[in-house]
């Protein structure tokens, strides 16, 4: 029985437990003190009606799960959030707008794309998604991944025709070129969509968590790196070709380098006014954004300032500045992708699905942890499938969370998706009427926009010393994210990233700390005994712990471990017996010898040393009888043999002070058919040199998976299993069969 007393006293004093009970093992808990509950499986037609039944309740919650706006906005406070929202609407849709412009440009598409995309996703998110403070929109990363695929697939060199003027000379017909380019960044962005939708009707939102935040955090980093070598050539106004593959971070960098005598100094002028004017912006809006009531809009303010003095003086045809260009005006009729362009882009789909998906779900996260809500993230794979699956039709570029955007959104006093709806309306203001007014915006600015934003994602390099003091292997992670993104591209890069992070996990299993527990005195607590002075060995018990599963690619070194760390070795301890055993013959061979040559002077009392203590009398004709009568008719009487036997026990030495071996198995969450093979062969290695192995703190689960895998049979019975390590302790002290006694009289 057992008997639980608490007490409590009215002073102040710790709170106490005794438990006075049996020595628990699986056996008796299976058996007598645990049972199953009898549970009748439903047939399969009532588990499938159950599933397919509709009813006004479940409609509507399929209704509110897939279209979250419903949950809020029919309990919208007004007079608390309208006036919030509306401020920081037109603060971020006036954000959006040069970034949207800029951020095409790292697409390889005309920056009128850019608008596309920053009005239709934001527009769909707003009925779609969960979070209430994300920006969605144009984003750095996911824009230079999408430029990097149909750079790729449309080079200039599909498109050089011969020059007009007679000479040798070719040119490239960038009107062709940049359609195709339009014609892969929206089917490319329409397959995206297709994977991120689909991700998310299977329930696949946990596909996030094999990006964990140091592979993203190193990746991003290297992006920086990427879209920053890219903007070179227009923050110089040096003509370049543009580079997509392993590598082309560093053939971006040499060309650049290759032709800077070419700079030309107006556009690098404006250029870097613009970014020491936007980085003083940005700096005194972090350290006075506590006093601001808004954040100042630097980057409209360069786009206004610089756009018109483009068209006052001229720059595009007076000083051969690069300029954004038509831009039309109005919105395009929606048409169909060309699917057929689908079968080279599969693979950067996914890569460039996943890695939007991770950015936004953690950016959803960050803010619901602050403001006290929570967000689906199933939902918002739907909802970021959806912003890019029908935005696609009306020719938009894949599109995700903006951290910039998001922050001020956030820091304005936006309270739900009213403020993205309302930044989305402000963009199509500039798109319908007033579009034509940035023709004459220097790309240079745009540059200088995307550089700077940018500055944030390069203070991730501060990750490197507090990974160090923190985790290595984590430091390991960013590190190779982050070189091998930035030498093979962002698409394998990230591959690489992802293998080498699971690479880790198993390395983690295969190389897991082990250590010896002793228990803390008058406790049943076990600790480590090299770290813990309380902690001590318990006479003649081994207790092994490693925080790791038992599966086939860490079973060995499971077994390697213990045998290290307990200095038990049954191969060892085998041999040694051997050893003994063939020491023995060979000095009982010796003592027969020498009575045959020499019987007659056997006359007295003769002492035979074993090197035991163990004697034999010998007395009368000089020869014991059992001897008498293997000399007389060389059979070997029953007597012999037990007398044989006995010498053979009093020989033989301990082959280990170690009687017991208890296996702490409470961080095993499982096993597989080759580490439970293994640990039964364990088991009957120890068992051959007299040492008992026990398990303790094996889970329900874990218990489940060893009788499906019949590990329960032979040597290994549930009698050998213990709930707790103290129940398998207090069983070795008092229930493991001592050595035998080495001296027999």
């Amino acid at each position: 029985m057992e008997r639980v007393t608490l007490s409590e006293e009215d002073e102040p004093s710790p709170l106490m437990y005794r438990v006075e009970r049996s020595v628990y093992d699986e056996a008796f808990l299976d058996t007598q003190l645990l049972h199953h509950r009898v549970r009748s499986p439903k047939p399969l037609h009532k588990r499938l009606a159950q599933h397919v039944r509709c009813s006004s309740e479940r409609a509507k919650a399929i209704a509110l799960s897939f279209l979250p706006i419903l949950t809020w906005l029919p309990s919208y406070p007004v007079k608390e959030y309208l006036f919030g929202d509306v401020v920081s609407g037109i603060s971020t849709g006036v954000m959006q707008l040069p970034q949207g412009l800029a951020y095409a440009m790292l697409a390889a598409v005309p920056p009128v794309y850019g608008l596309y995309s920053s009005f239709y996703p934001v527009l769909l998110y707003t009925f779609f998604g969960t979070s209430r403070h994300v920006s969605i929109g144009t984003f750095a990363v996911i824009s230079l991944m999408i430029g990097g695929v149909v750079v790729r697939e449309a080079p200039d060199s599909m498109f050089t025709m011969q020059a007009l003027n007679g000479t040798n000379g070719t040119l490239v017909d960038t009107e062709a070129r940049d359609a195709r380019r339009v014609e892969l960044a929206v089917v490319l962005t329409t397959l995206v969509g297709i994977i991120q939708l689909v991700f998310g009707l299977l329930r696949f939102g946990f596909v996030a968590i094999y990006l964990t935040e140091p592979l993203v955090r190193g990746f991003t980093t290297a992006a920086a790196l990427h879209v920053c070598v890219s903007q070179l050539k227009y923050l110089l106004g040096v003509k370049t070709p543009r580079f997509s593959g392993p590598f082309s971070a560093l053939y971006s960098l040499r060309a650049v380098v290759t032709d800077i005598t070419s700079t030309n100094v107006t556009t690098l002028t404006v250029g870097l006014v613009c970014t020491v004017f936007l980085y003083g912006v940005k700096v005194v809006n972090e350290r006075f954004k506590s006093k601001l009531p808004v954040p100042i809009p630097g980057e409209i303010i360069v786009v206004i300032v610089s756009t018109g003095l483009s068209y006052g003086l001229n720059l595009s045809e007076g000083y051969q500045v690069d300029v954004v260009g038509k831009i039309p005006t109005g919105l395009l009729p929606p048409v169909v992708p060309t699917f057929s362009l689908l079968p080279n882009l599969v693979t950067d789909s996914f890569a460039i699905a996943i890695v939007g998906f991770s950015m936004g779900i953690s950016l959803a996260k960050t803010f619901a942890l602050k403001h006290g809500y929570s967000v689906d993230g199933n939902q918002e794979l739907i909802a970021l499938g959806i912003c890019n699956f029908v935005s696609s039709f009306f020719h938009t570029f894949a599109i995700t969370c903006s951290m910039s955007r998001s922050l001020v959104q956030e820091s304005t006093g936006g309270k739900t998706q009213i403020a993205g709806l309302l930044a989305s309306l402000v963009v199509l203001l500039v798109v319908v009427a007033i579009g034509f007014v940035f023709q004459p915006l220097p790309q240079t600015v745009l540059a200088a926009i995307i550089m700077v934003n940018l500055l944030g994602m390069f203070k991730q390099l501060r990750d490197i010393p507090v990974l160090w003091r923190t985790s290595k292997i984590e430091l390991a992670i960013w590190i190779v994210s982050f070189v091998a993104s930035v030498l093979l591209g962002l698409d394998y890069g990230l591959l690489v990233a992802v293998g080498f992070a699971i690479v880790t996990v198993i390395y983690r299993t295969q190389s897991p700390k082990t250590l010896l527990l002793g228990q803390v005195s008058d406790t049943g607590l076990y600790c480590d005994v090299d770290e813990y002075e309380e902690a001590t060995e318990c006479k003649g018990i081994k207790i092994f712990h490693s925080n790791s599963s038992i599966y086939f690619a860490n079973s060995d070194l499971y077994v390697n471990a213990l045998k290290r760390k307990t200095g038990v070795d049954p191969t060892q301890l085998q041999a040694a017996r051997k050893l003994q055993k063939k020491r023995f013959k060979k000095e009982k061979a010796e003592r027969e010898k020498l009575n045959q040559k020499s019987p007659q002077k056997m006359n007295a009392v003769v002492k035979l040393d074993l090197e035991q203590g163990v004697t034999h009398e010998v007395v009368g004709g000089g020869v014991s009888q059992t001897h008498l009568n293997l000399l007389g008719n060389g059979q070997t009487a029953e007597a012999s043999t037990e007398e044989s036997d006995s010498e053979m026990v009093s020989f033989l030495q301990p082959l280990s002070p170690v009687r017991c071996i208890i296996l702490d198995w409470t961080p095993v969450n499982f096993i597989d058919s080759v580490g439970a093979k293994v640990i039964r062969l364990l088991v009957k290695e120890y068992a051959a040199v007299d040492v008992q192995v026990l398990l303790a703190g094996c889970s329900r689960t874990l218990l489940a998976e060893l009788r499906s895998l019949q590990f329960f049979s032979g040597v290994v019975t549930p009698e050998m299993v213990f709930p707790t390590v103290h129940d398998a302790v207090l069983h070795c002290q008092c229930h493991t069969v001592p050595h035998v006694n080495h001296t027999v009289q």
